[in-house]
């Protein structure tokens, strides 16, 4: 049994259980995460009517996405994992946004409002067992993304994005869908932990990060302010 847990954007989610069967929970807005994470992981394993001695693995949303969201998230599941001495793999928050809206095996893009006009972007397609990373997670403008597309998507899943709906709209022919409107990410990690190409398996969780996309601003300041990269900084 797998507790999932996704941070990367205002749309946190848990999930308990399996690719059969799942109790999920969603909580918004960023400030939430950390006082609430542990919480919302209590609260979905009481309604799963199970204890952390039943989980067997824990699977967390890999970025890019929220810097501070990301930690938060990441810092509960390396906690947890550690506690309990049970795998810990790592799933895209993007690909699970996408395997939510995936309807056939067609390509889905999702994309995160990653501000300055760029998204945090990235397509998959869906056939059966297993996922094909088409374009893999990246920092992109939206004219970017689709340039660099060796195919069209039939949909755009994403956070944020109705900044960039006209943009979308005319790339995929169909406005893109925001994550209020499909089920907590979460929950896709489950069905998505048993298909080839869709996890990463952390080797040595105490020293595995999250794919942050870019650099924190308060990084990015330090390191113009000194010129010179921030030691042992997280990319």
């Amino acid at each position: 049994m797998w507790l999932a847990i996704d941070t990367a954007t205002e749309f946190a989610s848990v999930a308990v259980g399996n690719a059969e069967s799942a109790v999920l929970s969603r909580m918004v807005g960023a400030r939430q995460h950390a006082a609430q994470i542990l919480l919302v992981i209590e609260h979905v394993l009481e309604r799963a009517g199970v204890s952390l001695e039943h989980i067997t693995g824990i699977i967390v949303g890999d970025g890019p996405g929220s810097f501070t969201g990301l930690r938060i998230g990441w810092a509960a599941a390396k906690g947890l994992a550690h506690e309990r001495e049970i795998p810990l793999v790592a799933i895209p928050s993007l690909l699970g946004a996408a395997a939510m809206g995936a309807e056939t095996t067609s390509p889905v893009a999702a994309c995160y409002d990653a501000l300055r006009g760029q998204v945090f972007g990235a397509i998959y397609s869906f056939p059966a067992g297993r996922v094909e990373t088409i374009i893999p997670p990246g920092l992109y403008t939206v004219s970017e993304l689709a340039r660099s597309a060796p195919v069209r998507p039939v949909l755009v899943v994403g956070e944020g994005i109705d900044l960039y709906e006209d943009e979308i709209t005319n790339w995929v022919g169909r406005p893109p869908v925001t994550l209020e409107k499909v089920p907590p990410i979460a929950g896709s990690f489950l069905t998505l932990a048993s298909r080839d190409g869709a996890r990463r398996d952390l080797r040595d969780p105490a020293s595995a990060e999250p794919v942050y996309g870019r650099p924190a601003e308060a990084q990015v300041k330090w390191e113009i302010r000194h010129g010179r990269p921030l030691p042992h900084s997280p990319r």
